[in-house]
């Protein structure tokens, strides 16, 4: 018969260790040092699962049950447990959204508590902004006044200071004031040296202490890990309630230490965190997988919005950058989260401008035409930086894990964080808060400015102000700021390779805008000069005559932020309305679209992946971007498993298998799911479960009905077989059955399939031949084909060859394996004929 030729085939599998090998959450947070290889580690597979082989899953009877009990049916009634998932495994999407409108038949009102998430974000957006301002400026100094004002705030009050000099006030205390009470020298500076020291080192060592000790998750950015679990894999704990707490206080210490990073990308993961617990207050999501993503898409967008003052951006980063499955209605959900998030920010006011930007600024001259050519350049540099920014770091993520270094987190946040204030300290413009640098870098040089930057030589007259200044010539204060500026930006560049990803909460939003500010404010002085001393040239000639306003500094200043940014995350359209929404400059946004567009065609060029997709990659979790093109012409039977050396694929039968035989089944592999086929004698497919619902139904069933021994006959399908009167009352498991599990044929090109994973979020899908059972396809099995790919691709023949034809037939009339071209070679051309020739293994019919 054909389906006894194609059953005794011999297709097999590979054996792969669970990523639920690592033995405490700290060994899998390091697992961003560890390359990726799906040879040893596996995140989500339908095969192998957390049961490793040699577990054993003990179902007892639960004694004896009232009479009353002999009547339930687990065909009618839900059993307590079934279709819930276990750690590190993916969830199914479209079981999911069957549950779903299942709930819909039963509930005829639902209550939107979406928003509820903006207020907790907001609130803790606030505590964290002021909390960080505070001990920022603890490192410097105190307010003796009221202990718990900043600099800033300190001398608000205060009718004593200059207008050169206005952070200085008798209020506001330094550590050499204090301790030696020298407010000038050589004593006063060395003191407040060490006490910027001391507090920095304080900071980062009770930071990291904090997060290994209570929550190893609360470590990084969090974007890489929430980009997969919106892509439908679980981690329990990385949004819970001791991650959320511990990521507030450690973040607020980590930017106080001065380490070169930001909190706008934790505050996502903070965001994540009020969502998921928000959600399990509310059945409809705390029950759903997917429904619960879909908050947390939502919180994703909330986290950019109080990062940044930025609603709108925030809603497109979350549709851009990181959700993987966004229906309209979460998106209107989402702005009206944005529109809440507005209302509240402009409420409390927390940048103390009356406005919901975070670097507000009025520049007063527009950008002309010529300008162009040094927005495309500061575009160029932000994807040459961000190129060499994914490199380096993930080289040395890569080297942490692999070097004795890296078994000591806390010793390497702590040379960080002193290599970093010992540098920082003597520049002013690395000693600052980074979001004050980006700020005084966007700020255009006017009347009231008094900082070195803005140390031109004025001729106008002093008592004359205006909004519209000439340019002028740079003065001594101006020279020095760009020296200082260009050890700044070397500065910024490499310690922020070393910063990202250590076990602190660290974000590369504001660093690398940071990078991109300090570039482009030297390239926008540096072009002002070039056209106030050199007017005549052809290219300022129409636009900078003498005396007029012609170039802005602190528009470069924007546009290089933006291009660096872009760079290091490759985002677009998001990027350029975060950006005007962040500063207000929505008449500048053709060059901020050039500078993104040319920094993403820059980096694209050295490598297709941004640092959060590299760093998914580089943990190995299993995650499908719907960004990569999959080009080759292998097939489902290339990637399926059982391969001809694997054990045989074990299945289930309809109805002639035990509760003994599903029970050893299950001991003796580590399966997390089986196909269900009509009999040994017809491999037809019937359904699919999946290996946590049968343990679960047995053991429940064990407990609650009554006459259930190893001895029952299981049963699949809709009706009872016909038993003899002796015989021990059946189980009857058709509720847990996935009756529609979704197939492929054996010829069906992998890049559909791929696209098929994507689109749909499969966990799992069969591959058929003529409604046989042939093998299985995961998404582990997909990450791995891809990753074989990109590693060992080998073309036998120029592209044009396979246009002839494509999908030739892969058995031939004797049913043996036709030798076939394909586009790649995975394995020398030798050692397939070998294969070949192998006589093909039978399958053993007792593993039925």
């Amino acid at each position: 018969m054909e389906s006894e030729q194609l059953f005794h085939r011999g297709y097999y599998r590979n054996s792969y260790n669970s990523i639920t090998s690592a033995s405490s959450d700290e060994e899998l947070l390091d697992g961003a040092g560890v390359i990726m290889d799906f040879q040893t580690s596996e995140d989500d597979n339908l095969l192998d699962g957390d049961a490793s082989i040699g577990t054993h899953y003990t179902m007892t009877n639960g004694g004896t049950i009232n009479s009353s009990t002999h009547l339930l049916d687990l065909l009618d009634e839900p059993i307590p447990g079934v279709g819930t998932y276990d750690d590190f495994h993916t969830i199914d999407w479209v079981r999911e959204k069957c549950k779903d409108r299942e709930r819909h038949r039963r509930v005829l009102e639902t209550n939107n508590n979406t928003w509820k998430i903006i207020y907790a974000g907001w609130a803790l957006a606030g505590l964290i902004d002021i909390a960080a301002d505070w001990m920022t400026d603890l490192k410097e100094g105190i307010c003796l006044s009221a202990l718990w004002f900043n600099h800033e705030q300190c001398c608000w009050g205060s009718n004593e200071t200059t207008f050169e000099e206005r952070d200085k006030c008798p209020q506001w205390k330094t550590w050499a004031e204090l301790i030696i009470g020298q407010a000038e020298g050589p004593g006063s500076y060395i003191m407040n040296y060490i006490m910027y020291i001391f507090w920095a080192l304080s900071f980062a060592f009770l930071a990291v202490s904090l997060v290994k000790v209570f929550a190893p998750y609360a470590c990084g950015s969090g974007i890489p890990e929430i980009k997969t679990i919106l892509s439908g894999f679980i981690i329990r704990g990385y949004l819970g309630k001791w991650t959320l707490m511990i990521k507030t206080i450690t973040l607020v210490l980590a930017v106080a230490s001065g380490l070169s990073l930001g909190k706008e990308g934790p505050l996502v993961h903070v965001a994540c965190c009020c969502g998921n617990i928000f959600s399990y207050l509310f059945p409809k999501y705390s029950t759903n997988e997917a429904k619960k993503r879909e908050v947390l898409s939502a919180a994703s967008a909330a986290g950019v919005s109080v990062a940044f003052g930025a609603p709108i951006g925030g809603v497109l980063f979350s549709l851009e950058e990181v959700s993987y499955y966004f229906p309209l209605k979460t998106l209107w959900r989402s702005f009206f989260a944005a529109l809440v998030a507005a209302f509240v920010l402009r409420s409390i006011n927390p940048f103390g401008n009356s406005r919901l930007v975070l670097f507000y600024v009025e520049y007063h001259t527009p950008w002309y035409l010529f300008e162009l050519l040094p927005f495309i350049l500061l575009g160029v540099f932000g994807g040459l930086w961000g190129a060499f920014f994914i490199r380096a770091n993930i080289a040395w993520c890569r080297r942490r894990k692999s070097t004795k270094f890296g078994k000591y987190p806390v010793l390497e946040v702590i040379i960080v964080a002193a290599i970093t204030a010992v540098i920082a300290f003597p520049n002013p413009y690395t000693r600052l808060n980074t979001s004050e640098l980006i700020k005084e870098l966007f700020t255009d040089c006017g009347p009231l400015e008094s900082s070195s930057l803005c140390d031109y030589r004025n001729d106008m007259n002093a008592s004359k102000i205006v909004d519209d200044i000439p340019d002028r010539p740079a003065g001594t204060g101006v020279y020095s700021a760009i020296w200082q500026l260009c050890l700044a930006l070397i500065f910024k560049i490499i310690m922020t390779v070393f910063t990202f990803g250590i076990k602190v909460p660290s974000g590369l939003f504001i660093p690398s805008m940071a990078i991109g500010a300090i570039a482009g404010r030297i390239v926008g002085i540096a072009v002002e000069q070039l056209a106030y001393y050199h007017h005549d040239w052809f290219i300022f000639k129409e636009w900078c005559e003498v005396g007029a306003d012609c170039i802005t500094p602190g528009l470069y200043a924007m546009v290089g932020a933006a291009a660096c940014l872009g760079g290091v995350t490759r985002m677009t359209v998001s990027l350029v309305v975060i950006v005007f929404e962040l500063t207000g400059g929505l008449e500048y946004i053709v060059p901020l679209m050039a500078a993104v567009m040319t920094s993403k065609w820059v980096g694209d060029a050295f490598g297709r992946e941004g640092i959060y997709e590299a760093h998914i990659r580089l943990n190995g979790y299993p995650f499908l971007d719907a960004k990569e093109e999959f080009t080759h012409t292998t097939l489902a039977a290339d990637v399926m498993r059982p391969r001809r050396s694997d054990p045989p694929l074990a299945v289930l039968t309809q109805d002639n298998m035990t509760v003994e035989d599903i029970e050893n089944l299950i001991n003796e592999t580590s399966y997390n799911g089986f196909p269900v086929i009509m009999s040994k004698e017809s491999q037809r497919l019937v359904g699919f479960a999946l290996r946590r619902d049968l343990t679960i139904a047995i053991e429940s069933a064990r407990k609650k009905q009554e006459g259930i021994v190893g001895s029952s006959r299981v049963c699949f399908a809709q009706h009872t077989p016909s038993l003899p009167a002796e015989s021990p009352r059946p189980l009857k498991l058709r509720s847990i059955l996935d009756m529609s599990p979704f197939t492929v044929t054996d010829h069906t090109p992998m890049e559909i399939v791929v696209d098929i994973f994507r689109k749909l979020g499969l966990r799992q899908c069969l591959v058929t031949h003529n409604g046989i059972v042939l093998g299985i396809i995961t998404k582990k099995n997909i990450l791995e084909h891809l990753e074989q790919l990109k590693q060992h691709v080998e073309p036998l023949a120029p592209p044009w060859h396979y246009n002839k034809k494509r999908y030739p037939p892969s058995y031939g009339p004797d049913g043996k394996p036709r030798p076939r071209l394909n586009n790649v070679q995975l394995k020398p051309i030798a050692e397939e004929r070998e294969e070949a020739e192998e006589e093909v293994h039978l399958l053993n019919s007792t593993t039925l």
